[in-house]
């Protein structure tokens, strides 16, 4: 056992304030374009700020749009979330496309928690007392001690008929009936 989460801060993945429940509430609370004017890395992200940064902000109204300009810089998208979490992207050499698909994989995840030991792989708000469901809950205590196969424990002891034998009787059936409806009776 290694201690390398001992300096990770810990987590729970869960909706925050039971988002999505009564009514979705965007988690991005802000974002901020880095880019130089000049500097070729910064091409898709200049191409997207003059072709989709305002169709993105109307549609996005919550969130707050920052632009800023850097003199020989790289390209950085900074996403801050409502729970505090910061994304810190570099879009160096990043297609106009590969930035507005990234824009919307930051706008849609409620902050960093990648980088977090996750305590649960589940969380409710009422947990039960009964412990979690698996598919032995419900199980005979029997078949522990069972020695298998056994056709007491098998799935079709309870059929009288086998599936083919019943698909045989159902063409009989309708051939019958086909055979009445020729001669007309």
């Amino acid at each position: 056992m290694s201690n390398k989460n001992m300096f990770m801060k810990s987590a729970f993945v869960r909706a925050p304030l039971q988002n999505g429940v009564g009514r979705y509430v965007c988690q991005l609370q802000r974002i901020v374009l880095k880019f130089c004017k000049s500097h070729g890395g910064s091409r898709g992200i200049r191409d997207f700020i003059e072709q989709d940064l305002v169709d993105f902000a109307k549609q996005n109204a919550s969130v707050v749009v920052y632009l800023k300009p850097r003199r020989h810089r790289g390209p950085v998208l900074v996403a801050e979330y409502l729970n505090g979490d910061r994304v810190w992207m570099n879009v160096q050499n990043k297609t106009h496309s590969e930035i507005t698909k990234w824009m919307e994989v930051l706008r849609t995840q409620q902050g960093d928690i990648s980088g977090a030991r996750l305590r649960k792989y589940q969380y409710t708000d009422y947990p039960s007392v009964q412990g979690p469901w698996t598919p032995f809950t419900f199980k005979d205590p029997e078949l522990n001690v069972a020695t298998l196969p056994d056709p007491k424990f098998g799935a079709n002891n309870r059929l009288s008929i086998s599936a083919t034998e019943k698909l045989r009787l159902m063409f009989e059936k309708q051939a019958i009936s086909e055979k009445d409806v020729k001669t007309g009776e």
